[in-house]
């Protein structure tokens, strides 16, 4: 008598299939340039403490365009993250009263939104001296 094998479903491509999980699968690899963003920030502060010929090195490479370009993904990795976060974050956490008056999803999204932008701008200002 022949043995009788498990089912086994093909996992290899899962997440082409289906644009829903390719988008999941696109949003979730930010963390990668995000990471490496972080590490390569960690580096800079590394930098710091050995001296300043080395910290105006790592200046000095971060004008490469191959940094540039790097910076440029970084950037709309985290700004998708933000942005697909700022719309579940409503989902994901209790329902918000104002007084007896349920506040809208679509609020809650907008008032992030508006945080985000402010403490940018803020963040810019200070950056640029201003």
């Amino acid at each position: 008598m022949a043995t009788r094998r498990p089912y086994m479903r093909p996992m290899a491509g899962w997440w082409r299939r289906n644009p829903f999980y390719l988008f999941y699968m696109l949003r979730e690899s930010t963390a990668v340039f995000v990471t490496l963003y972080a590490l390569q920030l960690l580096y800079g502060v590394y930098t710091l403490t050995v001296g300043q010929a080395a910290f105006e090195a790592w200046l000095a490479r971060l004008q490469h365009p191959v940094y540039i370009v790097f910076h440029a993904l970084a950037l709309a990795a985290a700004l998708l993250h933000a942005f697909t976060w700022f719309n579940v974050a409503p989902k994901a956490m209790p329902a918000l009263y104002l007084g007896t008056r349920r506040v809208s999803d679509r609020t809650v999204v907008r008032v992030q939104f508006v945080i985000f932008f402010v403490v940018s701008a803020i963040m810019l200002g200070v950056a640029l001296g201003g």
